[in-house]
């Protein structure tokens, strides 16, 4: 979002996301799949750049 200069203030004016879902996404909650697509949309990127998969531990 820096690289793009997006702000969440932009995310939640411009592109109409929930405050919720943003809340999510800083807490590490799980967000849809639909959400993916409209960051990876709005910031020109891959999955890969915005997302890490991190196994639960046993």
């Amino acid at each position: 979002m820096r690289r793009k200069q997006i702000t969440t203030y932009t995310l939640i004016k411009d592109y109409h996301f929930s405050r919720g879902t943003l809340d999510s996404l800083k807490q590490g909650r799980n967000i849809s799949t639909a959400t993916l697509d409209d960051l990876c949309r709005i910031l020109d990127c891959r999955v890969e750049d915005i997302l890490v998969y991190l196994p639960k531990e046993p």
